[in-house]
């Protein structure tokens, strides 16, 4: 019942008058889950670049699977990619468990040329692993052009998405991830050399540097299907 409350309150004082009216934040969710509904499975190439404190990884080609079925998600890559989930299928499963959620309007941003609505999302269970969610969207088009999830597990991440050809589909043709160094989760010997380079800086400010990894996406094969042994490797 509290919750409800402040939510309302929250609702009231932040939005303001041109949003608030005829809008509702789990209808906004609705048509953008019903547009990543359309992708039953996909492969694509992707291109990452990462820029991190401590570390030097020299860019890095991966190919990416997925299949809405049984949320099935593969990485095939020679050398280390760091790929944050959070970006791929962990946002879709938000956008679509509105039951676990309460959701609201903030208000609206230009982002470019787009006046995004703010959606906040707030876990209703303290055993979520996402503490705060916000979602920028673009409302004519029905896809997130910014998300902030903040989380127990990998701290805060600030995703940013650029649509081309596959916009019908709400799949991206770059992402941009920004993330805490500290917490966010890496492969095991990258988490050694972050660890190793804190340890010899002097500047407690370099633990809170963040990091960026850049994706690019291309060649994507929407729907064509994807062989049940790409899963089994």
């Amino acid at each position: 019942r509290y919750c409800a409350l402040l939510i309302a309150l929250l609702t009231a004082y932040c939005l303001p008058p041109t949003e608030a009216k005829g809008q509702n934040a789990n209808q906004v969710l609705d048509r953008v889950f019903k547009k990543m509904q359309k992708v039953k499975d996909y492969s694509v190439d992707a291109n990452i670049k990462v820029d991190m404190p401590f570390i030097r990884m020299l860019p890095n080609d991966a190919k990416v699977y997925y299949r809405q079925k049984g949320k099935l998600f593969k990485v095939d890559s020679k050398g280390i990619s760091i790929i944050p989930k959070q970006g791929f299928y962990q946002l879709p499963d938000l956008i679509a468990d509105t039951a676990s959620y309460a959701t609201f309007i903030q208000g609206s941003e230009m982002l470019g040329t787009v006046n995004a609505i703010i959606v906040n999302v707030i876990p209703q269970s303290d055993t979520s692993d996402l503490i705060l969610g916000k979602l920028w969207i673009d409302p004519k088009n029905d896809v997130v052009l910014k998300s902030q999830l903040t989380t127990k597990s990998s701290g805060t991440i600030l995703s940013a998405y650029t649509y081309g050809a596959q916009l019908a589909y709400g799949l991206p043709d770059l992402m941009e991830f920004t993330v805490d160094v500290k917490k966010f989760k890496m492969p095991k010997s990258l988490a050694a050399d972050i660890n190793k380079g804190e340890k010899e800086s002097k500047d407690p400010k370099e633990k809170e540097k963040k990091g960026k990894i850049f994706i690019k996406l291309t060649n994507y094969q929407v729907n064509k299907g994807v062989p049940d042994a790409v899963f089994k490797k």
